[in-house]
């Protein structure tokens, strides 16, 4: 299995967001790291729909 095909500083960025060793992220199956992706991008929405609700029903 060849290695991802990303710059460094993506794989930077996504190591850290992720929260996984940039050697593992380098080696992990491009299904596996959309996943996590979409995990992630899951998770910011749910975040982002909660602060939005919560301004919403306190207006300053």
């Amino acid at each position: 299995m060849r290695p991802l095909q990303i710059s460094a500083d993506t794989a930077l960025k996504l190591s850290k967001a992720l929260g996984v060793p940039m050697e593992q992220l380098m080696h992990m199956p491009q299904h596996i790291l959309l996943k996590k992706l979409a995990e992630l991008a899951q998770a910011e929405a749910e975040s982002s729909a909660a602060d939005d609700h919560a301004s919403t029903e306190n207006p300053k």
